[in-house]
């Protein structure tokens, strides 16, 4: 068996990949490696899932494998992401499951687990989880009988107790701002509206239907054609677009203009700046991010530390600098003072929060990052390891750092599931950017 655990737990072809009997052993590991048992108690877990049709399947594999380890299982429902890691802090359980592949086509499905408190797993805890799976450890398997096979229960309230969470950390209500939210036929489809609308806002609401079938089909922040037409049908000052299980956020102007995580950031940086609440003037984000937000950072007296590409590495950095704000290019933003994971709405609500209290367009405040061009190249490679250790390919990066300065940015990064590295460059016009990349994408497919 391959590492079962990605950068964002475990996913797969549902009922291909990603089997009941693998939800079952995965949920039964879980409860063994991260109950906190003192010989009196049950461990207790929160069970979540998004809308698609295989989540019911998979709920019910979980469920059955939490229950057999002697379990409380908390049954919540359809709900985001973040609101299982909330809950799962609320109520002081041992661990959260959460059902859903995120951005992924309906077919595919996953298991985000969550350990006491609400927090994403260490790669530590993950490798337990999968020793446990794959070779069995007595001093784990637990496997009760009569009496101390788990129950479950439905946990009433739990989607409001999330809703008035996200608005606890409203400090502008949007007085009047017309909004369209996509909630991707996903797990916001019930509370985002909810949200935006009780914060102040006007809302009308695409991608609001799930029926198990349609999540993220053509819809939501990987297709935000739909959205974009919206803002324009319905005169709106913004859309939201959030993803299957509504932890990421990207927006669209008045004028159909896509705003990026990147943008987002920078605007929630320095909103938090200005107010003195950025703790140590830092913002976390990762080594895709612009080099434009780099210089926008800079010029206001705000320090970036970059990770590697994952908002768990931002994550792990948030938590080991004790910082409060960071996040990613692709809309997956962490307040760590309000949450103990990336939250779509909470993104959204601090978006249109600065756009309320300054009274700027998404565009004006957008306007502060002046992006770079840049060009991604997919180049394969038979070894990637060889790229990496090529001294051709290390001079020829160092002679376009020479050349570009501090007015563009190169990055080779490999693949961490394919043999492809992945070539960027940055640079002042688009040209300098397709044609420094190409070059370089020239020297590593000759090295491999």
């Amino acid at each position: 068996m391959g590492r079962l655990f990605g950068t964002d737990g475990v996913r797969g072809l549902a009922n291909a990949d990603l089997t009941p009997e693998l939800a079952l052993a995965v949920a039964r590991a879980a409860a063994g490696v991260l109950a906190d048992r003192d010989g009196t108690s049950r461990p207790v877990a929160v069970v979540g899932r998004d809308p698609r049709a295989s989540g019911e399947m998979l709920e019910a594999a979980v469920v059955a494998g939490l229950t057999s380890a002697g379990a409380e299982v908390l049954r919540v429902g359809v709900l985001p992401t973040p609101a299982i890691a909330h809950l799962t802090g609320q109520t002081g359980a041992d661990l959260g499951v959460m059902l859903s592949a995120s951005h992924n086509p309906m077919p595919d499905n996953g298991i985000k687990l969550f350990s006491r408190g609400g927090h994403k797993l260490p790669d530590a805890v993950e490798a337990a989880i999968e020793r446990q799976i794959t070779g069995g450890d007595s001093r784990t398997d637990h496997r009760p009988t009569g009496g101390g096979i788990g129950r479950v229960r439905d946990l009433p309230g739990a989607a409001d107790d999330y809703v008035d969470h996200v608005l606890s950390a409203l400090r502008q209500p949007l007085s009047g701002l017309r909004v369209v939210v996509d909630c991707a036929h996903g797990s916001a489809a019930r509370v985002a509206p909810e949200v935006y609308r009780r914060a102040g806002a006007q809302v009308h609401v695409i991608g609001g239907e799930p029926d198990g079938w349609n999540i993220n089909d053509g819809i939501g922040s990987t297709h935000l054609e739909p959205l974009q037409a919206a803002v324009a049908r319905f005169g709106a000052d913004i859309g939201i677009a959030h993803d299957g299980d509504a932890d990421r956020c990207l927006a669209v102007s008045a004028a159909g203009d896509v705003v990026d995580g990147d943008a987002i950031l920078a605007i929630c940086a320095l909103a938090l700046h200005e107010s003195g609440n950025l703790t140590d003037d830092t913002v976390v984000a990762t080594v895709m991010s612009n080099l434009g937000f780099h210089h926008t950072m800079r010029a206001a007296g705000i320090a970036v530390q970059t990770t590697a590409v994952g908002d768990r590495y931002v994550l792990e950095a948030l938590h080991a600098g004790g910082l409060s704000l960071g996040g990613e290019q692709s809309g997956h933003l962490v307040f760590l003072d309000w949450a103990t994971t990336g939250d779509g709405l909470l993104t959204g609500l601090a978006l249109l929060s600065r756009m309320s209290a300054t009274g700027a367009s998404l565009a004006e405040l957008a306007s502060v990052v002046r992006r770079l061009p840049q060009t991604l190249v997919n180049v394969p490679v038979t070894d990637r390891l060889a790229v990496a250790a090529s001294d051709d390919v290390a001079a020829a990066v160092n002679a376009v750092e020479a050349e570009l300065g501090d007015a563009g940015r190169v990055l080779l990064r490999p693949s961490g599931t394919e043999q492809l590295v992945r070539v960027m460059v940055e640079a002042p016009t688009q040209e300098q950017a397709d044609a420094t990349a190409g070059r370089l994408a020239g020297v590593v497919a000759a090295v491999s």
